[in-house]
């Protein structure tokens, strides 16, 4: 049975290499709203990721589940 699902994930996964989109998920713990360049920090240069924002899409709102770190992690 391993062996079946085994050549199933590898089959799938190699056919999902060819149509896989460019996505990338940045997680920063402890980043506020103005630590980045694009959101108006001047005094620490972030050059590669204001590159992404300016040529991408960006989103402007995100969510937290909590004020604190811990819950939030667990959520």
């Amino acid at each position: 049975m391993k062996t079946i699902a085994f050549l199933a994930f590898t089959a799938l996964s190699s056919f999902a290499a060819e149509h896989r989109p460019n996505i990338f998920i940045f997680l920063a713990d402890d980043l506020g709203y103005a630590d980045i360049g694009v959101n108006g920090c001047e005094d620490i240069p972030t050059p590669n990721i204001d590159s992404i924002a300016k040529n991408g899409v960006r989103f402007t709102d995100g969510y937290a589940t909590h004020c604190v770190c811990s819950p939030s992690r667990a959520g």
